[in-house]
C-alpha cells in the first residue's frame, strides 16, 4: 500500500476548520450576550439579546417528548440515513413535525400558535377582512406609521402575500391560532424535504442524507413552529427545487412547466417578504452548479407574472419597498444600533441554526474549491445560504428578530454540516439538540 499524503492531510484540515469554525460561532454568540449584559448597552431587543426573549425558565408537557424524541433521532440516525429514499423523506417529515411540536408544547398547547393571536400578527386582521380587492388597493397607504388605520407591524412589514395566506385559512374555517399554528407547522416540515431533494437532483444525494438529522433535529424548529417566516421557507425551498428540476431536466416540455412554475412560487415569496428577492442568490447558484442558465428567462417570466398581477390588483411591490423603508425607521429600528446589530443578527442566526452551522460552513469555505464535484455541490449551496444572510444583514433593514426573518436561508446553511467527519456529525447532533432544548426552556423568545 502507498503512502498518499493528499488523502491523509484532506481530514485534518477538515478537522482544523471545524474546529475554528465551532470555536468562532460559540464565541460570537456568547460576546453577543454578554457586551450588552456587561456594558449596560440596551440594545432593544429584550431581555436576552440577540434573541427577541426575555429569560423564563421552564418544563412543560412537551419536555419529555422533545428529550425523547430527540435521543431517539440521535440514536436511529446511522442507520436512518441508509434506508430507501422514500422512506428517508417520510422520516424526515414526521420527525420535523414532531420535534417542532414537541418544542413548542413546552408551553403547552398555546406554544403552538398562540403568537399568531397577538395584534402585531396577521390573523387578527385576516379574521376582520372582508373584501380583499379593497385591502389591496389601500395596503400601500396604511403602512406608513402616521396614517389612519395604519397596518399592524407584521402586516406593514411586509407585502400582501402574508396576510393573504393566513385570510384563505379563515376562508377555510381555520381561524383559531391553534388550527393556523399546525397548518404553519405541517407546512414547515416539507422544508427539509424539498431541500434534501435539490441535493439530490445536483447529484450530490450522499451529502443530502448526512445533512438529514441537522435539517429536523436543531433550534431553528422552536421559531418555525409559530412563525408565517416558516411558510416562506418552505415556499422558497418548493421554488428552488422547481427551478432545479428545470436547470437538470433534458425535456423542453418539462424545462418550460417546472421553470414558470419556480418563477410564479419565487413570486409569491416576494409577494411574502421584502427580503425575499435575496433568493436570487440562491437561485443563481443552482443554476451555476447545474451549468444551464436556460431556465431563467421561464423563471423570470413566472415571477414577474406574479409581481406584475398584485401590480394591477392595486400592490405595486416597487411603490411599497420605500414606503415601508421609512415605516420601519420611524419605528423602533432607528433605536437599535447598528454597531452592535451588524454583526449580532449573524449570533441570534447562528442560535437559531444551532452552533454547528458554524464548525459545517467552515469547511464548506474550505471545500468551495473541492476536487469532489458533490461536495462542492453542497459547499456552495450552504455558502449561498450564508450569502444571503450577509446581504440581509448589509442592508440594515434586519436589525434583530432575523432568528425568526431568515429562517428561509437556514436549511442552506445547514447542509454544510453533512460535510463535516462522521465523528463530528455524531457529536454535533447531539450538541443541536441539547442546545435547542436549553433554549426553549430557558428563553421565552415571542415568537
Amino acid at each position: 500500500m502507498t503512502f498518499s499524503p493528499t488523502r491523509s492531510r484532506v481530514p485534518a484540515t477538515r478537522t482544523t476548520a471545524a474546529t475554528i469554525g465551532l470555536v468562532s460561532t460559540l464565541a460570537l454568540i456568547i460576546a453577543s450576550m454578554v457586551i450588552p449584559a456587561v456594558t449596560n448597552w440596551n440594545v432593544r431587543a429584550g431581555q436576552f439579546p440577540p434573541l427577541h426573549s426575555i429569560w423564563v425558565p421552564r418544563i412543560g408537557p412537551g419536555t419529555p417528548i422533545a428529550i425523547l424524541l430527540g435521543v431517539l433521532t440521535c440514536v436511529w440516525t446511522p442507520r436512518a440515513v441508509a434506508w430507501s429514499w422514500p422512506r428517508l423523506l417520510v422520516a424526515v417529515y414526521v420527525t420535523g413535525v414532531g420535534w417542532m411540536l414537541a418544542l413548542a408544547t413546552v408551553d403547552g398547547l398555546e406554544g403552538i400558535g398562540g403568537i399568531l393571536d397577538a395584534k402585531t400578527e396577521y390573523l387578527q386582521t385576516a379574521r376582520s377582512v372582508t373584501d380583499v380587492g379593497e385591502m389591496l388597493r389601500m395596503y400601500i397607504d396604511r403602512i406608513p406609521l402616521d396614517s389612519d388605520e395604519n397596518w399592524p407591524v407584521h402586516l406593514a412589514g411586509h407585502p400582501p402575500g402574508a396576510v393573504l395566506f393566513f385570510i384563505g385559512l379563515v376562508r377555510v374555517g381555520l381561524s383559531s391560532a391553534l388550527s393556523a399554528g399546525l397548518v404553519v407547522t405541517l407546512i414547515a416540515g416539507t422544508t427539509a424535504i424539498a431541500v434534501m431533494l435539490v441535493v439530490r437532483r445536483l447529484g450530490a444525494e450522499r451529502f443530502a442524507r448526512a445533512a438529514a438529522p441537522f435539517l429536523v433535529i436543531g433550534p431553528a424548529a422552536i421559531w418555525m413552529c409559530v412563525s408565517a417566516d416558516a411558510v416562506f421557507a418552505a415556499a422558497g425551498a418548493w421554488a428552488t427545487l422547481l427551478l432545479t428540476i428545470a436547470a437538470t431536466s433534458h425535456r423542453r416540455g418539462v424545462r418550460v412547466a417546472t421553470g414558470v412554475s419556480s418563477g410564479v412560487v419565487y413570486g409569491v415569496c416576494v409577494m411574502f417578504s421584502y427580503g425575499l428577492p435575496l433568493l436570487a442568490v440562491l437561485a443563481g447558484t443552482v443554476l451555476v452548479l447545474a451549468r444551464s442558465w436556460r431556465p431563467m428567462v421561464w423563471a423570470a417570466l413566472g415571477s414577474a407574472g406574479v409581481v406584475f398581477l398584485f401590480a394591477a390588483l392595486g400592490f405595486a411591490w416597487w411603490e411599497a419597498l420605500p414606503v415601508l423603508r421609512d415605516r420601519y425607521w420611524a419605528g423602533i429600528a432607528h433605536e437599535r444600533p447598528g454597531l452592535y446589530w451588524t454583526w449580532a443578527d449573524l449570533a441570534a442566526v447562528a442560535v437559531s441554526a444551532g452552533p454547528m452551522v458554524g464548525a459545517g460552513l467552515a469547511v464548506a469555505f474550505s471545500d468551495a474549491k473541492s476536487g469532489n464535484p458533490t461536495r462542492r455541490t453542497t459547499a456552495w449551496l450552504a455558502l449561498a445560504g450564508v450569502g444571503m444572510c450577509v446581504a440581509a444583514a448589509i442592508s440594515q433593514m434586519s436589525r434583530a428578530e432575523v432568528e425568526r426573518i431568515w429562517l428561509p436561508f437556514i436549511p442552506w446553511m445547514l447542509l454544510a454540516t453533512a460535510l463535516l467527519p462522521s465523528r463530528w456529525r455524531r457529536a454535533g447532533l447531539i450538541a443541536q439538540m441539547v442546545f435547542a432544548v436549553i433554549v426553549q426552556h430557558l428563553l421565552f423568545t415571542r415568537w
